[in-house]
């Protein structure tokens, strides 16, 4: 099946490639494309809306700024960094991608992504399931509780929550303790086993960010700084993302 061609106008400047070259190392490589392909042989948002990373960039160097802030394939982009990894330049493809969605109006970008974001943001557990760290609390004691009873052999268990002075920061899917909380037991048997000092902050503990996928930076570095921070304040050495 043969791919739809591109259709180009005259040469234009691409004020939206510049624009991202100023904010990274080097201007992220952005200008040393081979066309080689293996950005797209990698990634798993290739095919989808007649897209894939290296048109993405070939259109980004070709000035298609209008084509590209409008393409639906950036919701698609998982973030994951494969492009990068691959790249023999190193090419930062995925803060093309970032930026592409930035220029969104937040009116028009994915609704479930939005109310996630949204969600994350009405309290200090930055949960997108909206959970409060009351709940989370609450849900934590009562399906440790459970499992020390009905599992003799991890009835040591712990899954602390604030503990001061512990190695690990240890964050969490907020869909777990809402929807599947017995699916948080097995993260706290290996921890049991092995031994490892840790805890959960009654602050942060949500391990999604919802609103990085949204290229909403300031929301995306509250909800980080409100992990990183309540990890300081319980004096952790180590933030473990389960993410």
């Amino acid at each position: 099946m043969s791919e739809e061609a591109i259709k180009l106008g005259g040469k234009k400047k691409s004020i939206f490639m510049d624009k991202v070259k100023e904010l990274l190392p080097e201007g992220g490589n952005l200008n040393l494309c081979l066309t080689c392909g293996a950005c797209s042989s990698g990634c798993p948002a290739t095919g989808l809306e007649g897209m894939d990373p290296r048109k993405f960039l070939r259109m980004a160097a070709l000035g298609m700024d209008e084509e590209l802030q409008s393409s639906p394939w950036v919701w698609m982009c998982t973030m994951c960094q494969r492009c990068v990894y691959v790249c023999p330049m190193k090419i930062d493809i995925p803060q093309l991608v970032f930026n592409a969605r930035a220029s969104w109006p937040m009116e028009d970008r994915p609704k479930g992504i939005k109310g996630s974001c949204e969600m994350a943001m009405k309290n200090d557990s930055t949960s997108a399931m909206g959970a409060s760290p009351e709940d989370f609390t609450f849900v934590v004691e009562d399906v440790l509780e459970e499992y020390r009873e009905a599992q003799p052999e991890f009835k040591d268990m712990q899954a602390p929550i604030d503990k001061k002075g512990a190695e690990f920061f240890v964050n969490q899917n907020s869909r777990e303790p809402v929807t599947e909380p017995d699916e948080m037991v097995p993260l706290w048997k290996i921890l049991h086993l092995v031994g490892a000092d840790w805890t959960y902050g009654s602050k942060g503990w949500a391990g999604e960010n919802y609103c990085m996928f949204l290229a909403d930076n300031e929301r995306w570095e509250h909800i980080t700084r409100t992990t990183a921070n309540s990890a300081d304040e319980l004096g952790c050495k180590v933030f473990l993302n389960t993410e």
